[in-house]
């Protein structure tokens, strides 16, 4: 009941108890709903950005041109290690076009062995007096900065990572190029936002766009790009981050053109539409692979741990794995470098079963080794060749085994490449959009999509974290791996609010609502009131706090105590924009009004509220049942009100 009887006529005082949790209100929320703060309109984009896609065009030309600089850095340390000179990379007799340089033709003999070991020690250096962040492929570090340093990446990581990396892969270490070119990118992107005055997630946008642009640039696949943005980088699908990264791998990819040419980086011959047989080989090809891609993600992180062991500084790990490269090299130089030729050899079917088995393996074990040392260089590269050898292999004994299935080992290859990758990082849209990018093959979209859904499939069934996310993970780093769209965004104020409100009038004294509070009743132990005059608009709201604070004289009328412009949200807003207002403006109620009518009192909703109202969303993904019905016929649709049912009841309240 309210502290006195003489309500104004029409005006319904509050009857309920509603919650009675002790979270905090704004107190003395205001004079007049009139001047209320309301959230703040929310759009899809705001002029920002045009400011942050500028940027990221600009990006977009200096990730491209950087990655050119580390291709020309990282051949020539290769034409000099191996080959005695730098002609083949600068001069006359330099061979155009984009490329990258193979030590496997080199004839240095068991030079080769501590010819790695040269990278591995200048890795390891700049690791100790640089940044030990240098170490790994670039990714993992990247998303460790986004999700835990507001994107915040030191700025010698620009040219830290790709100066460690070029001598780490330029004298032989069995890397890719990509995973450095990213983490530049990365780093630029980076840069860019802590010089200019950005908001924490616009620097995660420029980072994500510079990685992108990166890697746009090495492989010609702006969409992959963009799409492995969204899924390892951004862990957002928003217009505000995809307009700008989508931009700068566009203009990354037009300067590619502009230097190299138009074509596929990894050209493969025309081959064959596959028939239905063939299409479940693939799918069968893709889930071994995915299966293969578990094991070679744990290989990685148990070399790790049994480095963490050795009783040397870590300084000297990178040199240990790289003598092993050497050694790996030294029996097939084919394993040495970036090893793109190899991947153009896969998708040509250039390979027989002796050396895809041979290269297969020696590859694993050369990179597996290296990479858990902690130098640095990329995954993408090495597990194509590694994952597109066991799809090759097991192509070769599928056809030998089922001979009707008539499998393609040129896709198979492709789809093994794909598969390792989508799982071993589970990004999945990426591997199957990376390798039609790269190849440009429209015959094997769908085999790629049935195999890489399948590693996909097995990997998510039976590895809980992946070769990208492991080493931030153990260091207790949580990374997101679903992107849903916000519940809170589905559900009105107005479904979930408490609508009878115990109110107070402005024209009351504290004396008469004091000893009201003192009674105990449960109407009275809310830690907020709306306060409203005399025709029963809301005025404003006061806290018990306020209420029974000592320094307020029995003699004052609760309008007088209304010295803030209220907090409200009208019943149209979602929770989300309801949530949102909470936090912004430190307070755990917001008055709910009329959509129409600033004045109208419609309830109140607390911090409580939103909570209970994910009871619908926990019910809709825990609770198997059967709705077909053959004879009861159809049923009206229940009201909004219906299906938020029993909230009211968790808050301890009565229903209406």
């Amino acid at each position: 009941m309210t502290p006195s009887s003489d309500a104004p006529t029409g005006h319904a005082d509050v009857r309920t108890t509603g919650s009675t949790d002790a979270l905090p209100v704004a107190p003395a929320l205001g004079l007049s709903l009139d001047a209320a703060r309301m959230p703040r309109k929310s759009t899809l984009v705001t002029h920002r950005i045009l400011l942050i896609s500028v940027l990221a065009v600009i990006l977009g030309v200096a990730a491209a041109y950087v990655a050119q600089l580390l291709m020309l850095l990282i051949n020539l340390i290769t034409d000099l290690c191996y080959y005695g000179r730098i002609s083949d990379v600068i001069g006359p007799n330099a061979k155009p076009g984009s490329f990258v340089l193979s030590p496997a033709g080199t004839s240095i003999g068991a030079w080769v062995i501590l010819m790695p070991a040269i990278g591995g020690l200048a890795a390891g250096i700049m690791a100790r007096w640089g940044s030990r962040a240098i170490q790994g492929h670039g990714i993992p570090e990247a998303m460790e900065q986004i999700l835990t340093n507001e994107s915040n990446i030191p700025a010698r990581m620009t040219w830290l990572k790709p100066v460690s990396s070029a001598f780490a892969i330029g004298t032989g270490g069995p890397f890719g190029a990509e995973g450095p070119i990213i983490s530049t990118g990365g780093a630029l992107g980076s840069l860019i936002g802590q010089l200019l005055r950005v908001t924490a997630n616009e620097r995660k946008v420029l980072l994500a766009a510079g990685a992108a642009a990166g890697m746009a640039a090495v492989f010609g696949a702006p969409v992959a790009s963009l799409v492995l943005a969204v899924e390892l980088l951004l862990f957002e699908l928003r217009p505000r981050s995809l307009i700008p990264v989508a931009l700068a791998t566009v203009t990354a990819v037009g300067v590619r053109y502009a230097s190299y040419g138009a074509g596929p980086v990894f050209p493969m011959p025309e081959v064959p539409e596959p028939g239905s047989l063939a299409l479940a080989g693939f799918v069968l090809i893709g889930g071994l692979v995915g299966y293969a891609s578990i094991w070679v993600t744990r290989a990685v992180y148990g070399v790790e741990d049994l480095f963490e062991k050795l009783p040397i500084h870590w300084m000297w790990w990178p040199v240990i794995g790289a003598l092993v490269a050497g050694f790996v090299g030294w029996i097939d130089p084919r394993t040495l470098g970036v090893g793109y030729d190899n991947i153009d050899a896969l998708v040509q079917g250039h390979f027989g079963l002796a050396v895809l088995l041979s290269f297969g393996a020696l590859k694993f074990v050369s990179w597996v080794i290296s990479l858990g040392s902690g130098t640095s260089g990329g995954t993408l590269a090495p597990l194509f060749m590694i994952g597109g050898s066991l799809g090759a292999v097991l192509a070769i004994g599928l056809n030998h085994v089922l001979p009707g299935f008539h499998i393609d080992l040129r896709i198979a290859a492709l789809v093994g490449m794909a598969a390792i990758f989508a799982g071993s990082s589970r990004a999945l849209l990426t591997a199957v959009v990376f390798a039609f990018e790269t190849t440009r093959q429209p015959a094997a979209l769908l085999p790629l999509l049935g195999g890489c859904t399948a590693a996909y499939l097995i990997s998510a069934l039976l590895m809980r974290n992946t070769i990208m996310t492991e080493k931030i993970a153990r260091r207790g780093v949580r990374v997101p791996s679903e992107y849903a769209a916000d519940y809170l965004e589905q559900v009105a104020v107005g479904d979930v609010c408490s609508r009878e409100v115990v109110t107070l009038r402005a024209s009351q004294t504290l004396a008469e609502v004091r000893p009201w509070l003192n009674d105990g009743a449960p109407e009275t132990r809310h830690q907020g009131f709306p306060v409203v005059d005399g025709s029963g608009r809301v005025y404003g709201v006061l806290t018990r706090r306020t209420l029974l604070d000592p320094q307020w004289h029995y003699t004052q009328t609760l309008g007088e105590l209304v010295t803030r412009q209220p907090i409200a949200v009208t019943e149209s807003h979602s929770l989300r924009e309801a949530a949102d207002h909470m936090v912004a403006e430190k307070v755990g109620r917001l008055i709910v009004v009329g959509k129409g009518d600033s004045r109208r009192l419609v309830g109140i909703l607390t911090r409580g509220d939103i909570l209970a109202a994910h009871a619908r969303r926990l019910r809709e993904a825990r609770e198997s049942s059967r709705h077909l019905r053959f004879r009861d016929g159809l049923k009206p649709r229940p009201a909004a009100g219906d299906l938020m049912e029993g909230y009211g009841h968790a808050r301890g309240s009565k229903k209406p």
